[in-house]
C-alpha cells in the first residue's frame, strides 16, 4: 500500500512504486485515480517549487479558511526535514506534530490537509522542493508560526548558528499569538 497514516490523523505520507532498470527509474509521483481510491480527491490547481541550500528554515506557515491549501509535498533534489504541525483547535494533537525526511532518494511525499502549519530545513547542500496545492495563494490569508517557538520544541536538525531564516518568517508570532481559525468540529 502506498499510503501510510502517520500518528496524526489526517497526514499521510505516500510512497509512490518505483520502477528501476539500468536506465533509470520511472514512477508516478501523483494519479488522481490512485488517491481517489484512498478517500483523497483533491482538486489540484497550483504547483509550488523552491530552490535552497542547506540550512534554511521555511516556515511555518498556512493560510486560513476559507482560503486554507492542503499540500502534497516532495523533493526534487537533494533532502529536507519536513514539519506540519497540528494547529485545529480541539483536535487531540493540537500543538504536535509530525517531521519526515522527504528526500529525491526515498521519493516520500507527504500530504497535509488544511489546519496544519508547514515547513521544512535542507539537510542536503541544496534542496528543489515542490508541492501542489488544492487552493490558490491569498496573501491577505497567510498565517505563520516561529520556526523556533519553544512551546512547539521542533528539532530542525539544523545546528543554532546555521540556521538561515528569512526575515519574514524570523518575524511571526508565536504558536500561542498566532492568526487561527481552524476548529474540529465537536
Amino acid at each position: 500500500m502506498p499510503f501510510s497514516p502517520t500518528h496524526i490523523p489526517g497526514l499521510v505520507i505516500f510512497e509512490p512504486r518505483v520502477f528501476e532498470d539500468s536506465r533509470g527509474y520511472f514512477f508516478e509521483a501523483y494519479n488522481a485515480a490512485v488517491f481517489k481510491e484512498e478517500g483523497i480527491d483533491l482538486p489540484f490547481i497550483q504547483d509550488n517549487q523552491s530552490f535552497s541550500r542547506r540550512g534554511v528554515i521555511r516556515g511555518l506557515h498556512y493560510q486560513l479558511d476559507p482560503h486554507a491549501q492542503s499540500k502534497l509535498v516532495r523533493v526534487l533534489e537533494g533532502s529536507i526535514l519536513d514539519v506540519a504541525v497540528d494547529i485545529r483547535k480541539g483536535s487531540p494533537h493540537f500543538g504536535k506534530y509530525v517531521a519526515i525526511e522527504l528526500s529525491a532518494d526515498n521519493k516520500k511525499q507527504l500530504l497535509i490537509p488544511p489546519g496544519f502549519a508547514h515547513g521544512f530545513s535542507v539537510l542536503s547542500e541544496t534542496a528543489t522542493v515542490l508541492y501542489k496545492c488544492d487552493a490558490l495563494y491569498h496573501k491577505e490569508s497567510e498565517g505563520g508560526i516561529r520556526f523556533d517557538d519553544p512551546a512547539l520544541d521542533i528539532d530542525w536538525k539544523i545546528p543554532q548558528g546555521q540556521q538561515i531564516i528569512s526575515d519574514k518568517d524570523a518575524a511571526l508570532p508565536l504558536f500561542r499569538d498566532c492568526r487561527n481559525n481552524f476548529q474540529i468540529a465537536s
